[in-house]
């Protein structure tokens, strides 16, 4: 659903606005007729999954042997 708004109205009412966006929701606020900005309600967001140690073996491919990298990291490794 597209809504239009007026500038001076959205500024008093941006809070209830944007409250009451729904997914896939919009609103346009004009001014003096013409659109400048657009408020979209997002879908709310899953919680993130907890990792699992191993979940990305065999997505990284290395192209060439080289060690030559690891120099940088010296002081990290034991």
């Amino acid at each position: 659903m597209i809504t239009q708004v007026p500038l001076g109205e959205a500024q008093h009412r941006l809070p209830e606005l944007v409250r009451r966006l729904a997914p896939g929701d919009e609103i346009v606020i004009t001014d003096h007729d013409e659109p400048v900005a657009r408020l979209i309600g997002q879908a709310k967001t899953n919680a993130r999954r907890s990792r699992v140690p191993g979940s990305a073996k065999g997505r990284l491919v290395v192209v060439q042997e080289d060690e030559d990298h690891l120099d940088d990291f010296a002081d990290y490794m034991p």
